[in-house]
């Protein structure tokens, strides 16, 4: 088989999503944005809406995304901002959203995340990190399949990290129930799985028209910083800086979802994962950047494919 080239596109690391969506016109189309009433889920959302989407904020807290809804409308004059609960550590939340979504979806972004929390077990005993950032939204895009398939030529935006780095999925403990349990290997573990659902959901759905690309935003301080110490943030800056990075706005760490979700060069992509506004490039030992290999690995995206699916249905 032919590799096929890398994506590259004239946007960078300090793109905005307004200058990413700028000349794309998405009206008629329907988008969600999950955890789009904080960081940069708010500026994806503000994004699409300013190019005449329709946007459901998929959110926890219903007040805060009404108030995210209003002042969406009121910076970019789109009244067409709906929000609706949701709850991806709750099997019974993300059951309802799906059930209730009526016609087409032609983008949906799952943005929603938990980082670095302490040691949580949803009621199914499953780690909180894997649950919220990868079963939750396996079980909402699994779920709304019907309609995505309905739009003809879906995308599905799987955000990752480059914190992906810290761990591929170990399969013989995902919920840490025989190692010790450690943050960060498990937030890197839900976003590897976010990157290999991309993979395999594209290889399963490319007949229906579906695309799924997963991305690392950037280094951005938001609300998902809220379990990490003040020491850890200025540790994790320390290091940023020394490599080379930096933080970027929410306006700049939402602009390659938007890019993924709407771009016309990506027609047709899927399975890729993208970083500053182009596809990455493999990961090269002791850089902060680039994607691993085992997160691309189409054996490994299988079978996460088939352990949600027994975990969903048990």
């Amino acid at each position: 088989m032919t590799k096929t080239s890398r994506i590259t596109t004239p946007f960078s690391a300090t793109s905005t999503a307004a200058e990413v969506v700028a000349g794309v016109d998405l009206t008629g189309r329907r988008a969600i944005v999950t955890g789009g009433a904080s960081g940069i889920g708010i500026e994806t959302a503000r994004a699409l809406a300013a190019a005449g989407a329709e946007v459901t904020l998929a959110v926890r807290n219903p007040d805060a995304g009404q108030a995210t809804a209003e002042d969406i409308t009121a910076t970019t004059g789109n009244k067409q901002i709906h929000v609706a609960p949701l709850d991806l550590a709750d099997r019974a939340s993300t059951a309802a959203f799906a059930a209730a979504w009526d016609g087409p979806l032609h983008i949906l972004v799952n943005n929603a995340g938990v980082m670095a929390a302490p040691e949580t077990r949803t009621p199914e005993g499953w780690e909180l990190q894997f649950a919220t950032n990868h079963l939750g939204h396996f079980a909402l895009t699994t779920g709304l399949h019907a309609a995505l398939a309905a739009a003809g030529d879906a995308r599905v935006v799987s955000v990752s990290s480059a914190a992906h780095l810290r761990s591929p999925v170990v399969f013989e403990d995902i919920h840490y129930r025989e190692r010790p349990y450690d943050p960060w290997t498990a937030y890197g573990q839900s976003k590897t799985a976010n990157v290999l659902f991309a993979v395999e959901a594209s290889r399963r759905w490319a007949g229906d028209g579906i695309t799924v690309n997963a991305l690392h935003p950037g280094g951005i301080q938001t609300n998902l910083q809220r379990h990490v110490s003040t020491e850890e943030i200025e540790r994790l800056v320390a290091a940023a800086g020394s490599a080379g990075a930096r933080w970027k706005t929410p306006e700049q760490g939402a602009a390659t979802s938007v890019l993924v979700a709407t771009s016309p060069l990506l027609n047709g992509v899927g399975g890729r994962y993208f970083e500053d506004c182009n596809e990455a490039p493999a990961h090269q030992p002791g850089t902060r950047t680039g994607v691993a290999a085992y997160a691309l690995d189409p054996e490994a995206a299988t079978l996460l494919w088939q352990v949600s699916e027994d975990a969903l249905s048990s």
